[in-house]
């Protein structure tokens, strides 16, 4: 008997662990929008703990004046805090730190 409970006990115990951590089961999908009026040609998002910009997300795509994309930031971090930069075809380069990506659903860049 002693065992069955303590089998059950822990078993309760690692479900409550797993679903205690709200980050972890956050959506971290937020939509840029560019609002500008330049077209985005390079765009990056890294987690605090990054130390530095990774790729450049939008890849060989830019994001014109008044498009958006939705992107998934769930880099398996756990990371909810991340650093955007985006360059635009201007020269100009905007960054924008600590942006939470778990209470937010999109991110406009004006």
């Amino acid at each position: 008997m002693f065992h069955r409970t303590a089998c059950v006990l822990l078993l309760s115990l690692g479900l409550l662990g797993a679903v205690s951590d709200p980050a972890a089961a956050a959506d971290r999908r937020v939509q840029i929008v560019n609002e500008t009026g330049f077209t985005m040609v390079e765009f990056y998002g890294s987690n605090k703990g990054s130390q530095s910009w990774e790729e450049d997300i939008l890849g060989q795509d830019v994001l014109e004046d008044g498009q958006s994309v939705m992107i998934n930031f769930n880099d398996e971090s756990g990371y909810c805090q991340f650093d955007f930069r985006a360059v635009f075809d201007d020269g100009d380069e905007v960054v924008e730190a600590g942006v939470n990506v778990c209470e937010i659903g999109s991110f406009t860049f004006e």
